[in-house]
């Protein structure tokens, strides 16, 4: 693949996701990852789509501490919910099974806001998907713990890698789900005068 250039603004993502940083790069959006970290802690009484957007805007302008002038900045959070309480990631393996078997069987909705700020102004979209899930037995959650991926996914699990033996079905966008909603996205990072399809371009310009 040519390496990705991009001639307008710098963009730096505000987050140690590798997932996210490859959903970017699956649209040719070059960036510079800088992670952030800030206190993620639903406030009293707040809905889980205020929570997550919330959670992208603070990670988008924390971003802008670390930034370059000029550059633009996009944050993002994603998190599981299933009859309304918000499941994050799980803090240990008990904590994890217990997700996997509240999900089992059941449609529980997965919330990514995506936030894009230059420090001038922001913007900002929360995108909700649909996933069912399988009936799930607690020797099959059991043996995904041990493979190591529930620990760092909201609601314990990852639809782009050996969770997606547990989804039956899924209703919206798949890349929101993964960690970043790519259609949205790129409108967002359209309005700050970044394009998509650098890559694209680039090897058109070497032909």
């Amino acid at each position: 693949m040519s390496e990705i250039k991009n001639n307008g603004p710098q963009l730096i993502l505000a987050s140690a996701s590798p997932r996210r940083r490859e959903l970017l790069q699956q649209i040719g959006v070059a960036c510079h990852i800088k992670p952030v970290h800030i206190l993620e802690i639903p406030q009293p009484q707040e809905s889980p789509a205020a929570f997550v957007e919330r959670m992208a805007r603070e990670k988008a302008c924390a971003g802008l501490a670390v930034a370059d002038d000029g550059a633009v900045v996009l944050g993002a959070d994603t998190v599981v919910v299933c009859e309304g309480q918000i499941l994050g990631k799980p803090t240990d393996r008990d904590d994890a099974l217990k997700m996997l078997l509240q999900l089992s069987g059941t449609e529980h909705q997965v919330m990514t806001a995506v936030a894009v700020t230059n420090g001038e102004r922001i913007r900002h979209q929360v995108v909700t998907t649909k996933v069912q899930f399988q009936t799930l037995t607690a020797s099959q959650c059991q043996q995904y713990w041990e493979t190591g991926e529930p620990c760092d996914k909201a609601g314990g699990y990852g639809i782009q890698g050996l969770g997606a033996v547990f989804v039956t079905a899924i209703k919206g966008s798949y890349s929101a789900v993964v960690g970043l909603p790519l259609m949205e996205t790129a409108a967002l990072l359209a309005a700050f005068d970044i394009p998509v399809w650098q890559t694209a371009c680039l090897a058109k310009e070497n032909d």
